[in-house]
C-alpha cells in the first residue's frame, strides 16, 4: 500500500513518547489502551473515542496493544494522564477473538498486523485494568468497548464455563461506560474540567459503577429495578435468567430504569441508556479528521485484515432493531437505528475517492443489517411505551416505517458520485423487512439491489428452516425465506443477471435437535443450495440464547428448552449442512432410520422409504 506526503506521522494521535514529544506536549490528558491495533478509522472504537476526545480539546494518546509479559514498559512509557486512563479491549471480546466455538485457539487475529494471533491477553480488559490499577493505583480508570458492554452485569462465560461477576469487579476499572460512548465520555470530560471530582460523578446515562454508599442508591419501583445478585444467581440459574428479561429490557428502552445488582458488599449501578438520537447527530463523530489508514507503525509490519476488510466500505447507520436471541448487536449498540445525513455519507464517498489505493469501488455500503437505514416508529410516543426487545418479531410493529425510498435515494446517489464505479452491498439484508413492503416496492427494492449494488453474491440470514427453532431465534419463519429467494430468481431472470444468494445458518443453537438439522437440509437441497456460510452457535455474554444455554431455560418464559452442548452432539447437528459428503453419507442414514425419518431420507439420499 502507498500512502500520500500529507500523512505525516502528526496526523495520528501519538502512540509513543517520542511522537508526544514531536507534538511538543508537556502532558497527556488521557492515555487509552487498546486490545487492537491502532486503525485510525471510525469503524475502530479506540480511533473515534480518541478523536472524540481530541475534539473536546483535550491532548490523548492511544497505546495500541500493550505487551502485558514483560516488564510492563508499554504500560508506563507515557507516565500518568491528567485525567483518566481509557481501556478497550478493541471491537471484539477478546475471548471470540481468541477462540472457536468448539473453543479452540485461532490460528490469527483480524484485529493485528499481518493477522498474527497472540497480540492481546484473554480476558483483555481486565488484564489492562489490573495492570494500570496495580502501577497507578490513584489514577480513574475508565472502561468502555465490546467486551466491557456485554458483561457489564453478572454472565456467563462459556469459555471458563461459570457465571462470571459484572467485569467493573475483576477489572477493578472505576467508571464503564456501556454501548456507544460518545455521549457519555464526553459529559465525564465537561464535568471533569469543571473541577468536578471523579469520585461523586455518579448521573451520567449508558454508564456503570460499583458503590457502598446508601446514597447513590434508590431503590423507587417507579424508577429502579433491583437484580437478584451476583450471590443469588450462582446459587439458583433461574434467577440468572429472569435477570436478563429486566437487563434487555431496559437496555433498548427509550424511557428505562436504572437497574441495582449487589456483589458482595458492593451495589452495581447501571444508569439507563440515552434517548435515541435524531438523524444526522452521529454525522460529527463521522466527520472527524481521521487519516482512515492504519499508523504507520504497522505499514512494514504486513496488511490488518479488518481493516483491508472495511476500509472501502461506508457505514450509514448504528444499531439494529431486529432483537435476534443469538445477536449482542443490540446489547452494545442499541435497538433504535440511528442514522447519518444523505450529506455525511457522501461526504465520505468523496473522501474516499481521494485514497490513491482506490480504484473505484466500495465493498459495502450498510451497516448492522444493510436494509434498516431511516427506520423508526411513525408516531415516537409509542415507542416510549413500548417493551419489545424487537421491532420485527414476533411480527413487524405496526408502527414501524419499513420504507425503502430513503436508502434508495443514498444507493442512487452514491453511484452517481464522481470516481465511483461500483458500490456494493456487503452486509446482510434483512428480507423479512424488504418483504414489508408492497409487492411492486419490495420487487423496486430488490431490483435495484440486484442491478447495481451486488457484486454476484447477496447475503442474507434465514439462520434456519424450523419455525420451533426460528421462534427462539426471533427469525421470521421461513417461509418469508423462499418467497424471497423466488423473488431473487425472478429478478435474476427477468434483468438477465446471473446472481447468487448466499443464506446463512447456525447448528446446535438452544431448540434445535437433529431431526431439525435434517430437515434443514433436505429443505435447502431441494432450494439448490450446498451451504457455505455456516456456524455452529456460540454462548456470548448478554444474548437470550446464552442465558438458555446456561440456565435450560428462556429467559421470558422460564420454559426449559433443549441445547446441544457436547462436541458428539454439536458435530452431529453440524455434518447435516454437508451431508453431501461421502464421508457423513453413511451416518446420516443410520441416523434418520433410527429416528423414522424415511421421508427426508429419501429427500436427502434419494433412498427409498421401505
Amino acid at each position: 500500500m502507498s500512502y500520500p506526503e500529507k500523512f505525516k506521522i502528526d496526523k495520528w494521535l501519538p502512540t509513543t513518547s517520542k511522537e508526544v514529544k514531536q507534538l511538543a506536549w508537556e502532558s497527556i490528558d488521557v492515555i487509552l489502551f487498546s486490545g487492537d491495533a491502532y486503525i485510525d478509522h471510525p469503524s475502530f472504537g479506540a480511533a473515534v473515542i480518541g478523536r472524540v476526545l481530541e475534539a473536546q480539546g483535550l491532548k490523548v494518546a492511544i497505546v495500541p496493544q500493550p505487551n502485558w509479559r514483560d516488564d510492563l514498559r508499554d504500560f508506563k512509557k507515557l507516565g500518568k494522564p491528567n485525567l483518566f486512563f481509557a481501556v478497550t479491549g478493541g471491537n471484539m471480546d477478546s475471548m471470540v477473538n481468541h477462540y472457536t466455538a468448539n473453543k479452540r485457539l485461532r490460528s490469527n487475529d483480524a484485529y493485528t498486523a499481518n493477522g498474527k494471533a497472540g497480540a492481546r491477553p484473554d480476558y483483555a480488559s481486565v488484564v489492562y485494568c489490573n495492570i494500570i490499577k496495580e502501577l497507578f493505583p490513584d489514577t480513574p480508570i475508565v472502561l468502555g468497548g465490546v467486551e466491557a458492554s456485554l458483561r457489564r452485569v453478572v454472565h456467563y462465560d462459556y469459555w471458563s464455563n461459570k457465571l462470571k461477576p459484572s467485569i467493573l469487579v475483576e477489572s477493578k476499572a472505576d467508571l464503564l461506560l456501556y454501548g456507544m460512548a460518545e455521549d457519555s465520555i464526553i459529559q465525564l470530560v465537561k464535568l471533569l474540567q469543571k473541577g468536578v471530582p471523579f469520585d461523586t460523578i455518579k448521573d451520567i446515562p449508558q454508564t456503570c459503577f460499583l458503590t457502598q454508599k446508601s446514597s447513590d442508591l434508590d431503590f423507587d419501583k417507579n424508577k429502579s429495578i433491583k437484580l437478584f445478585s451476583f450471590e443469588d444467581c450462582k446459587k439458583d440459574k433461574l434467577k440468572y435468567a429472569r435477570n436478563f428479561k429486566h437487563v434487555e429490557i431496559e437496555s433498548n428502552s427509550v424511557i428505562a430504569k436504572n437497574l441495582y445488582q449487589k456483589h458482595g458488599k458492593d451495589w452495581l449501578v447501571i444508569n439507563p441508556p440515552f434517548p435515541p438520537s435524531e438523524d444526522g447527530y452521529i454525522d460529527q463523530w463521522y466527520d472527524l479528521p481521521y487519516t482512515r489508514l492504519p499508523h504507520p507503525k504497522y505499514w512494514k509490519k504486513g496488511a490488518i485484515p479488518a481493516f483491508e476488510m472495511i476500509k472501502f466500505s461506508i457505514n450509514m447507520h448504528r444499531g439494529c432493531f431486529g432483537g435476534c436471541s443469538f445477536c449482542t448487536i443490540s446489547a452494545h449498540q442499541g435497538k433504535f437505528v440511528n442514522n447519518r445525513s444523505e450529506a455525511s455519507i457522501l461526504r465520505e464517498v468523496e473522501n474516499m475517492t481521494s485514497s490513491p489505493d482506490f480504484k473505484g469501488i466500495i465493498s459495502d455500503i450498510g451497516g448492522p443489517s444493510a436494509n434498516m437505514y431511516k427506520m423508526k416508529g411513525v408516531d415516537l410516543g409509542e415507542c416510549e411505551t413500548c417493551k419489545r426487545p424487537s421491532c420485527i418479531y414476533p411480527n413487524i410493529c405496526h408502527n414501524l416505517d419499513t420504507n425503502h425510498d430513503s436508502l434508495l435515494s443514498v444507493y442512487k446517489k452514491v453511484r452517481e458520485s464522481k470516481g465511483i464505479k461500483k458500490a456494493f452491498i456487503g452486509s446482510g439484508i434483512r428480507y423479512d423487512l424488504a418483504l414489508a413492503q408492497d409487492d411492486r416496492k419490495a420487487k423496486e427494492y430488490l431490483t435495484q439491489v440486484m442491478k447495481y449494488h451486488v457484486s454476484g453474491r447477496l447475503k442474507v440470514a434465514p439462520e434456519h428452516t424450523s419455525d420451533e427453532v426460528l421462534k427462539l431465534m426471533r427469525k421470521p419463519k421461513f417461509d418469508n425465506f423462499v418467497k424471497f429467494n423466488n423473488l431473487f430468481n425472478d429478478i435474476n431472470k427477468k434483468e438477465a443477471l446471473r446472481e447468487e444468494l448466499i443464506p446463512y445458518f447456525i447448528s446446535s443453537h438452544p431448540g434445535s435437535k437433529g431431526p431439525d438439522m435434517a430437515d434443514l437440509a433436505a429443505k435447502t437441497k431441494s432450494m439448490n443450495f450446498r451451504l457455505e456460510q455456516i456456524q455452529d452457535f456460540t454462548p456470548t455474554p448478554m444474548t437470550v440464547a446464552t442465558v438458555i444455554y446456561y440456565a435450560g431455560v428462556h429467559p421470558y418464559s422460564l420454559e426449559s428448552i433443549y441445547t446441544a452442548k457436547s462436541q458428539k452432539d454439536k458435530q452431529n447437528q453440524r455434518k447435516y449442512f454437508f451431508w453431501y459428503k461421502k464421508e457423513f453419507k453413511q451416518n446420516i442414514t443410520q441416523e434418520l432410520r433410527s429416528w423414522g425419518k424415511l421421508d427426508l431420507l429419501q429427500q436427502l439420499m434419494g433412498k427409498k422409504k421401505g
